[in-house]
């Protein structure tokens, strides 16, 4: 692979505007089997995007299941967003029961699975859609790649770095404390601290899981009818049907790679945990992609990329979490 270029990352308290600075060259990583470390660097010119409005075709007068007039957010009662109940989950994948799990996905070296509880939370049914994206774009003329607009409006947003999809999260978080068209309850959660953010690992995983922490969303086989995978580009959110994923979310695997907001490190996770935020560091994204085999669509499989890759298959989804004790 040719050689490319790093930046550092941004904490979630800087702008994720502000430039970054280009490290020296590295290559591109992608170890599979025992290495187990899912990664990728960004490309030269991924931290320069282009400005400009998106095209009119990324953000329609109307797109079936989502308000025009609510961010392009789903037609449902909560915008779209799901809650997950409080509580611990089992964290990680045992190879001894999964002969496909990374070594990555290990606790420790005498711990195959941890335990890790949350508090309730709520995330996206959908991953964030082109025509979200482009009403963020629209409204706030940030310099997004203009190849996140490539799909249709329905899709899901990619070619997008992890400062944008954390500057998008800071948007809609903004709009949804200042507008009546907020739904009550979440008005109120908002009120009292709560935040719309990217999942950490642990959110996203307990999501994915369910109550019985299958190894993908709707169970412990692999359905090809289920996901986007191994597939030549990106389908309609949503367009998988999958009434036996967990808690209704859809394209939990598969579509595009979901950034997070956790570090990539090894397990043990801490909650609490971001890392040393001014280090060079890999962010994790979970999912699998319209790229990928099934083996990395797996529900505990951990990916990492740098967080200025932009990449036809890297997206995201959003959370909304409470405050921190």
């Amino acid at each position: 692979m040719p050689p490319e270029t790093h930046s550092p990352p941004l904490s979630d308290s800087q702008d994720a505007n502000s430039p970054g600075v280009v490290g020296p060259a590295i290559l591109a990583v992608l170890v599979l089997g025992a290495a187990a470390w899912l990664g990728l660097r960004q490309a030269p010119g991924d931290t320069e995007p282009a400005t400009g409005a998106p095209p009119t075709s990324a953000a329609p007068a109307a797109m079936p299941g989502f308000r025009a007039d609510a961010w392009f957010l789903p037609d449902e009662v909560e915008l779209g967003f799901v809650e997950i109940a409080a509580g611990p989950f089992s964290m990680g994948a045992d190879p001894t029961t999964d002969p496909e799990a990374f070594d990555n996905e290990r606790w420790s070296a005498t711990t195959a699975q941890g335990t890790v509880d949350l508090p309730a939370y709520f995330i996206g049914r959908y991953e964030v859609t082109v025509a979200q994206f482009a009403a963020f774009v629209a409204a706030t003329g940030f310099p997004a790649d203009p190849q996140a607009f490539d799909t249709p409006p329905d899709h899901p947003v990619a070619n997008v770095s992890w400062p944008d999809a954390l500057a998008y999260c800071r948007w809609l978080d903004a709009e949804l404390r200042g507008s009546p068209q907020t739904p009550p309850a979440l008005a109120e959660r908002l009120g009292a601290g709560w935040r719309i953010t990217l999942p950490s690992e642990a959110q996203w995983e307990k999501a994915a899981r369910g109550i019985g922490g299958q190894r993908y969303p709707w169970g412990e086989e692999m359905r090809r009818d289920r996901a986007a995978l191994q597939d030549g580009a990106t389908v309609p959110v949503g367009s998988s049907p999958c009434p036996e994923c967990a808690h209704g979310l859809l394209d939990m695997s598969g579509n595009v790679w979901e950034w997070t907001q956790s570090p990539l490190q090894p397990y043990p996770f801490d909650e609490e945990d971001r890392g040393d935020l001014d280090a060079d560091a890999l962010w994790v994204m979970r999912g699998g992609s319209f790229t990928d085999p099934a083996r990395n669509l797996r529900t505990t499989t951990r990916g990492g990329a740098d967080p200025g890759a932009r990449r036809p298959f890297i997206g995201f989804r959003v959370a909304f979490s409470p405050p921190r004790p």
